[in-house]
């Protein structure tokens, strides 16, 4: 099924904000200023990425015009948060839940299904960024110019 809606608008993301909060265990944290990278992940969902992830999900989603428009009621595509994480070298995400208002009002199927369906679009989001727009080349590993001189590594040819 096709949901045949406007794309919205990227999410500002919002941080720093403690690793804690993005990680399943609890490991203690040297930095917590660490740099999640937003401000660079957030000019390239504007520059396209955005677009293109959403159109994929849009393609793929579960929810109907009506279940979208409980998303748009609640500004959740604005309370996702990208970022770059240092440690996995990859892009992660954590996408937003039902405020206890909606959740009081909707079927708990359909709040499930909002929940899967805003996880999965943050799942898209993440892989577009790292599959289309933050390329690693082949002599280098790591999507931004500061991590190569870092991350580099030989090739070996026989």
């Amino acid at each position: 099924m096709t949901l045949d809606v406007p794309t919205p608008n990227p999410p500002s993301l919002h941080g720093p904000q403690p690793r804690g909060e993005y990680e399943a265990i609890d490991n203690p944290v040297k930095d917590p200023e660490d740099d999640y990278r937003r401000e660079e992940i957030e000019t390239i969902l504007t520059n396209g990425a955005w677009n293109d992830a959403f159109e994929e999900w849009a393609a793929q989603t579960g929810l109907t015009t009506a279940t979208f428009e409980v998303v748009v009621e609640y500004n959740l595509i604005d309370e996702f948060d990208f970022y770059w994480d240092a440690q996995t070298d990859e892009v992660g995400y954590q996408s937003p839940t039902l405020p206890q208002a909606a959740r009081d009002v909707l079927d708990t199927e359909v709040v499930d299904d909002i929940e899967l369906e805003l996880d999965t679009l943050g799942r898209t989001v993440s892989e577009v960024l790292e599959n289309d727009y933050l390329l690693r080349d082949d002599e280098t590993f790591g999507f931004f110019a500061d991590d190569i001189s870092e991350n580099t590594y030989e090739s070996r040819e026989e």
